[in-house]
């Protein structure tokens, strides 16, 4: 059973900066996939970015050239470093797991961008 615990969620002015941080109770293996959801108020959770090794990081239409995933498979975590933010980035953001068997997700940290 893999835990995640995310952290590094604030409230943030717009164009502001965050880095939200991601550790796995154990080792993950690299060619499994982690990565990053996010569910805003009255909105299903959406992909923001995804890695896996050997892969070009996957990342959602609005949060390209802003947000870059990177990964520490020493620590079995993964971190999203969010730059110039929106309000509408605004969102809970999960932290998951996808492995061959299922999917672990975090409990969450939340974004809140405003002014």
């Amino acid at each position: 059973q893999v835990q995640l615990v995310e952290s590094g969620g604030d409230w943030v002015r717009p164009g502001g900066s965050l880095r939200l941080s991601c550790a796995a109770s154990q080792t993950i293996y690299s060619g499994y996939a982690m990565g990053w959801y996010r569910q805003a108020p009255g909105r299903e959770r959406g992909l923001v970015a995804t890695l896996r090794a050997g892969r070009d990081p996957t990342y959602a239409g609005s949060v390209q050239g802003r947000f870059t995933i990177s990964r520490d498979n020493a620590k079995n975590a993964v971190y999203l470093q969010m730059n110039n933010l929106k309000p509408e980035d605004t969102a809970v953001y999960y932290c998951y797991v996808k492995t061959d068997a299922r999917e672990y997700w975090g409990q969450g940290t939340r974004v809140t961008v405003s002014s």
